[in-house]
């Protein structure tokens, strides 16, 4: 019998990551660009110009390499792609001990 188990919703979290928010962070906002990007119908390379990166760089990016690439720069990309970027701080919930960071495309 195979053992199924739940995951957490964060993949980097289920496999341990120490950077596991960060990683997920990173992962929802270069499948948004690249959901963007497809929708404008952009080759890699006329995006790659636009958002002010190396096509290397931003092909990298949209198969998941971000490491080299801080959220700061994938916010400036959606920026630079006509998107809004709003950041809320709130308090968190009583039952956490420390807050949580997340992505929320409207």
């Amino acid at each position: 019998m195979i053992e199924i188990e739940k995951g957490s919703g964060n993949v980097y979290a289920d496999l341990g990551s120490e950077e596991a928010d960060a990683m997920h962070v990173k992962a929802s906002l270069a499948s948004k660009i690249a959901e963007i990007i497809k929708h404008r119908h952009l080759t890699q390379q006329q995006a790659a110009d636009i958002l002010g990166m190396t096509q290397p760089k931003l092909s990298g990016m949209l198969r998941g390499q971000f490491r080299g690439v801080s959220e700061a720069k994938m916010l400036d990309c959606l920026n630079r792609l006509g998107r809004d970027v709003q950041i809320v701080v709130r308090k968190a919930r009583r039952s956490q001990e420390s807050g949580r960071i997340s992505v929320v495309f409207s």
